[in-house]
């Protein structure tokens, strides 16, 4: 009898300090966004996604939606999800934050503002190619360029003729000098004043860009394959892979006045000219949204003025693309998540 009550005892005990630990392991996370309900709570995360840094690169991640109506932690995916509000990937496909699948194509070799606002900018240079025969030009966004406040930053694919996921294919910059990250997971680098930050998501090829407060960019970078090449018949040459980005943006504080090929999409009052039903609908804006480099602000539509733009009376709040939609409505903050 003594020795039954004993292993129940050990067992309790275990059971206990196993829910001490699990708890724990839960962590807390803050929203540091001024102009959110939830500014400096400290908000548990859920037992899904316990921590806001795992160790595993494949975990999701815990983080807090500082624009959501209620002050909640949720999980997401540290890569980009091409299937999100807010993504480019592939040649190039948008979705816009209005949820509506559009095409950009761009032309090789040339620059395009993606998002353009009173504190933001961000370039997208386009690479490609135009098989014989062909009316335009096959096109995958290289390299991103962000400005900000008084600050540039880039990061691009390196070239590469063949792809070697073993390899590292990312290159920065900030305010014109190279950087180096270490290519390890959740290696970080931050600008001397932390007005940003680089986080690596896995050892190799991809990160997380953020600009406290503005944005936050999940960066991917992949090749075009050769399934991808067979089925699109992109005539890819034995010399270059046409190393390239997806990725998806998250914003904070847009404003109403937002600019560019995706920023478009985040107006109040924007109606997608995409059309519903088609297979593929292109969007045109490439001689609006071109610049003349990939840290320039000089295109037609562009609205960047840092330090003197116009004073913002209300804030453009729309982002939920990276919300893990497998639990249903009860992760959604009352959003139900639809294909």
């Amino acid at each position: 009898m003594q020795g039954c009550r004993g292993n129940w005892l050990s067992l309790f005990v275990i059971l206990f300090v196993s829910s001490l630990i699990q708890i724990q392991a839960q962590s807390q996370i803050t929203c540091f966004n001024r102009n959110s309900r939830c500014f400096l709570k400290k908000i548990s995360c859920p037992k899904q996604c316990p921590s806001s840094s795992p160790s595993d690169p494949k975990a999701k991640v815990c983080y807090v939606n500082c624009n959501s109506p209620i002050c909640k932690a949720e999980c997401k995916n540290r890569k980009p999800n091409c299937n999100g509000p807010g993504s480019a990937c592939l040649d190039p496909r948008f979705i816009g934050g209005d949820g509506v699948v559009f095409y950009f194509h761009g032309r090789r070799n040339e620059h395009f503002t993606l998002i353009s606002d009173h504190n933001l900018q961000i370039n997208a240079r386009f690479i490609g190619l135009r098989p014989e025969g062909r009316s335009r030009d096959y096109t995958w966004i290289q390299s991103l360029g962000i400005l900000f406040d008084s600050h540039k930053f880039s990061l691009e694919a390196k070239k590469s003729p063949i792809w070697n996921e073993e390899l590292d294919h990312l290159k920065f910059s900030f305010n014109g000098e190279e950087i180096e990250i270490p290519g390890t997971h959740l290696s970080l680098w931050q600008s001397p004043e932390k007005a940003l930050r680089v986080e690596r998501t896995s050892p190799k090829n991809s990160i997380t860009v953020t600009i406290p407060e503005i944005a936050e960019i999940s960066v991917n970078v992949v090749p075009v394959t050769k399934e991808d090449d067979r089925i699109h018949n992109y005539q890819i040459p034995d010399n270059d892979c046409f190393a390239h980005l997806e990725v998806q943006f998250r914003f904070y504080d847009l404003s109403p006045e937002v600019e560019g090929v995706l920023g478009r999409t985040y107006r109040p009052d924007f109606e997608n000219p995409a059309k519903p039903g088609v297979a593929m609908p292109v969007v045109g804006g490439e001689e609006k949204y071109k610049t003349t480099s990939l840290l320039g602000d000089d295109c037609r539509a562009c609205v960047f003025s840092p330090g003197g733009g116009l004073e913002k009376k209300e804030n453009v709040v729309m982002e939920y693309g990276l919300l893990d939609c497998t639990g249903g409505a009860a992760n959604g903050n009352g959003i139900v998540c639809k294909k």
